[in-house]
């Protein structure tokens, strides 16, 4: 009988240690689906964020390649390489929500969405309005 606590608790500790594995699952390097850039995820508080880590042609002219297209004339002078491009993301039942992700090729911002499939493979849905107006691409983790 005194083994029932004990097993009780150990069954709670490893539910919670499971559960937080899933939650950072998506923590780390990921190859965009061109293969020019790779997004590192990390976690800020309780949010996810990902900045352009790795370009495969960071330099235009000899000098690195800036924000150009950006509407905010202030931002346009900032360097893409580590550019912050996914911001606020929360993990709610599996899937990193209610997010944005930042277009450099356009300027924009986009409402957004990520779900792992499998630990190596990353859906990023960017989307305006409502996810049914949207664009997905697939990400694949850095080994």
């Amino acid at each position: 009988m005194r083994k029932l606590p004990f097993l009780m608790l150990l069954f709670v500790a490893v539910s919670f240690s499971a559960l937080a594995q899933s939650k950072d699952a998506v923590v780390g390097k990921w190859l965009n689906p061109s293969g020019e850039g790779q997004i590192e995820i990390y976690k800020k508080g309780d949010k996810y964020y990902g900045k352009l880590a790795w370009m495969k042609e960071p330099n235009l002219n000899g000098k690195p390649k800036l924000d150009a297209k950006n509407p905010d004339g202030k931002l346009q002078k900032r360097a893409l390489l580590n550019l912050e491009i996914l911001k606020d993301f929360v993990y709610d039942d599996g899937k990193w929500t209610d997010g944005t992700i930042y277009d450099p090729k356009s300027g924009k911002d986009y409402s957004c969405n990520m779900t792992l499939k499998g630990n190596d493979v990353l859906n990023v849905r960017g989307y305006v309005g409502i996810s049914l107006l949207g664009r997905s691409e697939t990400f694949r983790r850095v080994k």
